[in-house]
């Protein structure tokens, strides 16, 4: 019954997070006001809203599951390489099994990159 769980991240500045995750992470902007953006990208989307005082209270770390870690890491690493978090900057595998890498913002924002083993 549940399809998706959508967060809604928080900026200063909305020309912030559209910067990030328009510009550095390839998503589009499906829906875009004064406040607000909602962004889209395969199957991923999220609403970034302008809010300095929620924003002020949470910078969030988003986990995205993808099934080909080192396509992605491709093109991010090749569109935007100074968004490459400085403690993940390489898909490596964690303890917990997944491959790994992680894009930071300016504001602190991250986001995980992450394939799992296939179940098998």
């Amino acid at each position: 019954m549940f399809n998706n769980l959508i967060p809604k991240i928080f900026y200063d500045s909305l020309e912030d997070g559209l910067e990030f995750f328009v510009e550095g992470l390839g998503f589009e902007v499906g829906y875009q006001d004064a406040t607000m953006a909602v962004i889209v990208r395969d199957g991923a989307k999220a609403y970034l809203v302008a809010n300095a005082e929620c924003a002020a209270l949470d910078r969030p770390e988003l986990g995205i599951d993808t099934d080909d870690i080192e396509a992605v890491y491709r093109e991010l690493s090749t569109r935007s390489p100074h968004l490459l978090h400085p403690n993940s900057n390489r898909v490596t595998r964690k303890p917990w099994g997944s491959r790994e890498f992680a894009m930071l913002d300016k504001t602190t924002v991250c986001v995980i990159f992450r394939e799992w083993p296939a179940e098998g």
